[in-house]
């Protein structure tokens, strides 16, 4: 997809953070855009703005809500949107051993059944529409490797690059074009989630206050500018690139995430790939990267080790009473 102007954009989480982003450079390049979101005043400020055309108060969790919204966009514009960009999301921190169903269910619940939601609402509209389009989902770095204190949040974002894909196959002969950006760090404010999670999912085996969400919150004052990551997704739709990562190693990046998978497959293979891992060069290449993709020097500062600041508040700990929880990972 080459031309934006006046086509039809679907953006959830667009009030701020990376749905904003995207919402601001598919304004500028003369689409007409969309926005959903659970916070009024930010959709309100985001219209304010100029960043979107249009805005729906939206719990993408909602099934029913989604397909109600789907039906405002067609009554507003005439038809359904030819770009949908499924962005919400949501994110917490702690060891996964310590997870709580209501733990899975939130991130779960936001991450992957919301996109699910998105694709069935719109993915049959768009096919009758009959003018193809384009589906963006914006995923994670994260779905490429384990999440030892973010189990939740990379099981939901590996499950959703793999239903990515497998619509980008699917859909290939509609004319529909899908892409996945995988970006580690964003300037944003997805760690505001956690202190303010839904009632129904407040049981929680992490550790979660307002000192860890502020530590949190700086290491994301370092991440990429969501316009620019914005851009960048532009540009891989133009290019009608599946696999969007936001670096320059990012061929190279996922070269290595994918390589390791081989070493689990015969025994003494974890033992060749620690091996691997601890000569010097592997080591030097491994801190240019995840320096280049987190956007800050990890020699100098840690984020998911067990050697975190002491200032943190316990980021990435479980709560303190689970009595199953080894010392050290607890708060």
């Amino acid at each position: 997809m080459k031309d934006f102007k006046d086509k039809i954009v679907f953006v959830t989480g667009g009030a701020s953070g990376v749905g904003l982003g995207q919402a601001q450079v598919f304004t500028a390049a003369g689409a007409k855009v969309v926005i959903a979101d659970m916070n009024r005043q930010r959709l309100n400020e985001a219209i304010k703005a100029g960043a979107a055309d249009y805005a729906i108060k939206l719990d993408v969790t909602d099934r029913a809500a989604t397909a109600a919204a789907a039906d405002e966009i067609e009554k507003v514009y005439g038809a359904c949107p030819d770009i949908l960009c499924l962005t919400a999301g949501v994110n917490t921190f702690g060891p996964a051993e310590a997870s709580t169903y209501d733990d899975f269910d939130w991130v779960m619940g936001v991450c992957f059944d919301a996109v699910v939601n998105g694709l069935i609402t719109f993915v049959p509209r768009m096919i009758k529409k009959g003018t193809g389009g384009y589906i963006a989902g914006t995923v994670s770095y994260g779905a490429f490797g384990p999440g030892p204190v973010t189990a939740p949040y990379a099981a939901a974002k590996s499950a959703m690059l793999n239903l990515l894909e497998s619509y980008y196959v699917a859909l290939k002969p509609y004319g529909i074009g899908v892409s996945a950006i995988c970006p580690a760090n964003v300037k944003s404010h997805i760690y505001e989630a956690a202190l303010n999670r839904p009632k129904e999912f407040s049981n929680t085996g992490y550790n979660v206050s307002e000192k860890t969400q502020s530590f949190l919150a700086g290491f994301h004052e370092s991440g990429i500018e969501p316009k620019e990551l914005g851009e960048i997704l532009l540009k891989g739709i133009e290019d009608e690139i599946f696999l969007v990562v936001p670096y320059k190693s990012g061929t190279r990046m996922v070269e290595l995430e994918f390589d390791r998978f081989k070493y689990y497959t015969y025994k003494g293979g974890v033992e060749e790939l620690a091996a691997l891992k601890a000569t010097a060069e592997r080591q030097e290449e491994a801190l240019r990267l995840t320096s280049e993709r987190e956007g800050f020097d990890v020699s100098k500062k840690s984020l998911m080790g067990n050697a975190a600041p002491p200032d943190n508040g316990g980021f990435g700990k479980a709560r303190s009473d689970l009595d199953f929880i080894a010392p050290d990972k607890k708060a």
